[in-house]
């Protein structure tokens, strides 16, 4: 499922999305707030340029709202269907769950967005 090679590797890892041999992120904890968003320049392994053109990860906003209203959705069923919680508790875990969650669907959002764009490129590995 995760093996080297698919998509859904290089989104969960955050890895270079044409050799997947290295982060893309300067630091590999979401949660360290500081440094979120800070990614390498280029892959040192395959030379990729992460930011493929100006302001690339503009589009990773859209992807990070689909992320995000699949995140508060989930929340609701969880606690409203399953917990059997009012609609004031249900829409609290939706606020608790979006902002517990935003590092994570921010470099999310990144992976899937680039992974759109890139493939895999087998020769480029060693």
């Amino acid at each position: 499922m995760l093996k080297k090679g698919s998509k859904l590797n290089s989104i969960l890892t955050g890895t270079c999305p044409k050799c997947q041999n290295e982060s893309m992120y300067t630091q590999k904890n979401p949660y360290y707030l500081g440094k979120i968003l800070d990614m390498n320049e280029k892959c040192s392994h395959c030379g990729l340029r992460y930011q493929l053109e100006p302001s690339f990860f503009y589009g990773a906003m859209y992807v990070s709202y689909a992320l995000n209203v699949a995140v508060g959705v989930a929340a609701f069923i969880i606690a409203y269907v399953f917990m059997q919680a009012s609609l004031k508790i249900a829409f609290i875990a939706i606020i608790a769950a979006t902002i517990v969650l935003q590092p994570v669907v921010l470099r999310l959002a990144r992976n899937i967005y680039i992974n759109m764009f890139v493939s895999y490129e087998k020769s480029t590995t060693s």
